[in-house]
């Protein structure tokens, strides 16, 4: 499946660097845009797997969680 995410990335030196906006965590950098990219998707499959292995105990609850911006 294919999901479509906003990379925000900068120059820092020569290096282009990167975050996926809508998932915490998600960082890399590259040498060009191209490389910065792959590495991305590298970074996303490895956060994506590790919360696939996440397991919640029975008992965890949910709600709805409001904070000041």
């Amino acid at each position: 499946m294919k999901r479509t995410f906003t990379l925000e990335y900068w120059l820092d030196d020569d290096w282009f660097v990167g975050r996926i906006r809508e998932i915490p965590g998600v960082f890399s950098q590259g040498a060009t845009l191209a490389e910065l990219e792959n590495n991305i998707q590298d970074a996303y499959k490895m956060v994506a797997d590790d919360q696939a292995d996440f397991t919640p105990p029975v008992q965890a609850s949910v709600k709805e969680l409001v904070l000041q911006t």
